[in-house]
């Protein structure tokens, strides 16, 4: 992930994409992420695994960067998994997500069916 870093690295976008919530909603919208996730741990409102995929989900939807959003966010939620969680790792699929391939399109057709708030293929993914 820190191998060839953008000079942008860390700054939040600042205009509109065709995903993602607005620019102005960044922080905000982080800032609920985070109070949501505190809750679901605090009140094992869902398995740890679960609790995981959707805070990963929210937080590609919210795509706070111009690129590299998909990274950043799989980043936070292995951070979170052994931090917070407990737990081990996810797999994302074992094998590559940065490139076009088979892998990667069904990571995306798992994000987008948690989109419609359907989280048991994104569960899935993670862990195969």
């Amino acid at each position: 992930m820190f191998g060839t870093v953008w000079r942008w690295a860390g700054e939040f976008r600042t205009t509109g994409k065709n995903i993602g919530v607005p620019a102005w909603q960044i922080t905000s919208e982080l800032r609920n992420l985070c109070a949501d996730c505190e809750a679901w741990i605090e009140h094992g409102t869902y398995p740890p695994d679960e609790i995981a995929v959707r805070f990963h989900h929210r937080l590609t939807v919210i795509h706070p960067f111009p690129n590299g959003n998909g990274r950043h966010a799989r980043l936070m939620t292995d951070i979170l998994l052994v931090h917070l969680l407990k737990q081990q790792l996810f797999s994302w699929g074992s094998g590559n997500l940065v490139n076009a391939g088979d892998c990667r399109q069904q990571y995306i057709n798992a994000l987008r069916a948690a989109d419609r708030h359907e989280y048991k293929a994104l569960l899935a993914f993670v862990r195969s």
